[in-house]
């Protein structure tokens, strides 16, 4: 008689998965704010509403952290990739005027490892203490089979809240607003599958970024995303903000054009602020024309808020205090609902 098949020869091992449990909670609970209402471990999660919203309409986002996760594979360096997932997640949001309250993520992997697992779960905690949302729960799924032992995937969503009287409209972008661009120092998480392409064929991930450079290509490849949903929040509760874009696949024009209305446009200057290095790195070791640079990559500029005239200085102080560098990048014009470069 054949001898039985257990789900673990199957390629699914509850145990290690338990243990990969044990390991993330202490670091979700580290993430609580006092209106988490559940623990890590139940069937959903269960979060209040903060006091003090008159009519609160919940926000919510999901994203991943894209082709970025082959870096850390190849690097073997885990810690920061799930920081990558929350700053999706929550600077979308917030482009709403949205707190985050709770994030929850998804890892879906070949084979369990604990290790790997618990250093995931590090940069979902530490970016949602930056973002000052709790990591209420996840998934980890074992997909044998489907994917290589060594193979992952991350992503998640958040979910936030915000006064629905509060929320921008398009029609609140007028012409004369001014633009405000919040740095971004590295890629963040868009445009990887043309920056490996181009900077990973054939060159060591130990090698430096660029000659000169103080960083090696693999540390520019991995460099955390900026989170800015603190800063946007202050944004919208101490100044005047007409809208709030994160800019994320499709550059500065691609989402530029969804916060505004039919009667204006944007109208972006590329002298106003300095583009990092990395850029200009794949620009030319592609070579990668300018037009599709600016198609996919943020370019430096990670957010952008949409003011009035008056308040711009406003909004470039309190993203200095928040450790952002911040310029004035365009302005808003008469139009037709479309962006466009001045150049």
């Amino acid at each position: 008689m054949s001898s039985e098949v257990t789900y673990s020869e199957s390629g699914v091992d509850i145990d290690k998965a338990d243990e990969a449990v044990e390991r993330l909670i202490p670091h979700a609970q580290s993430t609580f704010r006092p209106e988490v209402l559940s623990d890590v471990g139940g069937f959903g999660s269960i979060v209040a509403i903060p006091e003090g919203y008159r009519e609160p309409v919940l926000v919510s986002g999901n994203d991943g952290a894209g082709t970025k996760t082959l870096v850390a594979k190849k690097l073997e360096r885990y810690d920061t990739i799930g920081v990558d997932v929350v700053a999706m997640c929550v600077d979308d949001i917030v482009t709403s005027g949205a707190e985050p309250l709770f994030f929850l993520d998804q890892l879906t992997v070949g084979k369990v490892d604990p290790e790997v697992i618990e250093q995931l779960v590090i940069g979902f905690a530490q970016g949602c203490i930056t973002a000052g949302c709790a990591l209420t729960g996840g998934e980890i799924a074992e997909h044998p089979d489907t994917m290589g032992e060594d193979d992952f995937d991350v992503s998640g969503f958040a979910v936030g809240v915000a006064e629905r009287g509060d929320i921008p409209d398009k029609s609140s972008v007028v012409q004369g607003d001014i633009l405000v661009g919040l740095a971004s120092t590295g890629l963040r998480c868009n445009g990887y599958s043309l920056a490996r392409r181009v900077l990973m064929d054939g060159r060591a991930l130990d090698q430096p970024a660029w000659p000169g450079a103080d960083s090696s290509l693999g540390d520019e490849l991995l460099r955390p995303s900026i989170i800015y949903a603190p800063t946007v929040l202050s944004a919208f509760r101490q100044c005047e903000v007409h809208a709030a874009a994160h800019i994320t696949g499709g550059g500065l024009i691609g989402n530029l054009k969804r916060v505004i209305g039919d009667e204006v446009e944007i109208q972006l200057d590329a002298g106003r602020w300095p583009r990092p290095q990395i850029f200009d790195q794949i620009a030319v070791e592609g070579p990668v024309s300018e037009e599709e640079m600016r198609n996919v990559f943020n370019l430096g500029i990670g957010m952008v808020l949409i003011v009035p005239s008056g308040e711009a200085d406003s909004v470039m102080d309190l993203a200095n205090k928040h450790g952002h560098e911040a310029w004035v990048v365009g302005q808003v014009g008469a139009g037709n609902g479309q962006a466009r470069w001045m150049d």
